[in-house]
């Protein structure tokens, strides 16, 4: 077993790339979608499924695990890994967005935020060092500096004081990651969507050599095209030899955009919360099951797809799940969301090798023009 953490590019296509991320746990294929596993489960699909439908790595996130049940208990239960029946890569979010969007009270200073739970009030404390701590007590293959991550759209002056904040917290986190053998640390680049701060934000972290770089601060409501200059704007600033991890992205059509621009890594809730929610992502596009025009349809979603949900049960059955409120109509159109998404990121990955991402663009683009 390689015990080290190793990214080696494949193959190029302009400025998109794939390649392997090589962990202990297993290797991650780029570009990679990883599923959200927040609070230690993707919801309403079984981890083996997760893995069957082509996912390398998901992500749990520190907030939501430390507040319960707890970082100290998982590790006494054996590390996040054996708690959620995943043997395979984990990524953590360092808990910064969380707190900025869900926690209650929030008072924040150099040293860290105090806050409160969104779930029982209860007070905590989350620092570049605990934040550290609870991701090595969890046992994530990846895990995220702590940073500060503003709401947009924001002053210039705010995002210049959190992304220098964030520096800050940058190297108190490298300092408390430490060495751990065969994991990783990346961090992230902030700065709102103002040019000049994101650049120095990402010569900085670079200059503190990570093993791997995150774009965050974005996908929090701001235009695609503003998203989009951003990344071209940092993505020139970063190792070409480290993975690149576009936070929180998203809809197929930002994901696509952002490969074409040199992105590795992604995460996004959007495919699990679209289907507890009765919405299908598909290669034709989003089908809202809730619509009245699929009550008589027998069609399936798609009668080429290799995912069983897609393949097997009709427009109409779902249709009635959803409006039904049953527990399975959430199951199976989040089997379907997440096969789809694989499925695409798949296609970048052979369309990068054999040099045709651009015709794999524009056959997206024309699949996702309309919601059915």
């Amino acid at each position: 077993m390689n015990h080290a953490f190793s990214f080696q590019v494949k193959a190029t296509d302009g400025a998109a790339r794939t390649g392997d991320i090589n962990t202990p746990r297993g290797r991650i294929r780029t570009p990679a979608f990883m599923p959200v596993g927040t609070a230690g489960t993707v919801k309403a699909i079984f981890a083996d499924q997760v893995h069957a439908l082509g996912s390398d790595v998901v992500l749990a996130n520190t907030y939501h695990l430390m507040l319960r049940p707890g970082a100290a208990r998982i590790a006494e239960l054996g590390g996040l890994h054996k708690f959620m029946q995943w043997p395979h890569p984990i990524l953590t979010d360092s808990g910064g967005f969380q707190v900025m969007s869900l926690a209650k009270l929030r008072k924040l200073d150099e040293s860290g935020v105090t806050f409160q739970s969104h779930i029982d009030g209860s007070t905590h404390v989350l620092t570049p060092e605990r934040s550290m701590e609870i991701q090595r007590l969890l046992g994530a293959d990846i895990q995220m500096q702590f940073d500060e991550c503003v709401k947009l759209p924001c002053s210039l002056a705010e995002a210049e004081r959190a992304m220098r904040l964030s520096l800050r917290w940058a190297e108190r986190s490298k300092i408390a990651f430490g060495e751990q053998q065969g994991r990783a640390l990346f961090g992230i680049v902030q700065g709102g969507i103002d040019e000049t701060l994101r650049i120095e934000s990402a010569r900085a972290l670079t200059q503190m050599e990570f093993h791997g770089y995150a774009i965050g601060g974005l996908a929090v409501g701001e235009p695609q095209d503003v998203m989009l200059s951003t990344i071209e704007t940092v993505v020139p600033r970063l190792p070409e030899n480290k993975p690149r991890y576009l936070m929180g992205v998203g809809t197929p059509d930002d994901i696509v955009e952002a490969v074409s621009r040199g992105i590795d890594m992604f995460d996004c809730v959007m495919p699990t919360r679209a289907g507890r929610h009765g919405l299908a992502y598909t290669r034709f596009g989003r089908i809202n099951l809730r619509n009245a025009r699929h009550v008589d349809d027998p069609a399936p979603l798609d009668s080429e797809s290799t995912c069983l949900a897609a393949r097997d049960y009709s427009r109409a059955y779902l249709h009635h799940l959803v409006k039904s409120g049953e527990i399975l109509g959430m199951m199976l159109l989040t089997w379907n969301n997440l096969a789809y998404y694989q499925q695409l990121m798949t296609g970048l990955r052979e369309a990068i090798a054999a040099r045709r991402l651009s015709n794999f663009r524009e056959d997206v683009k024309v699949g996702w023009a309309n919601e059915r």
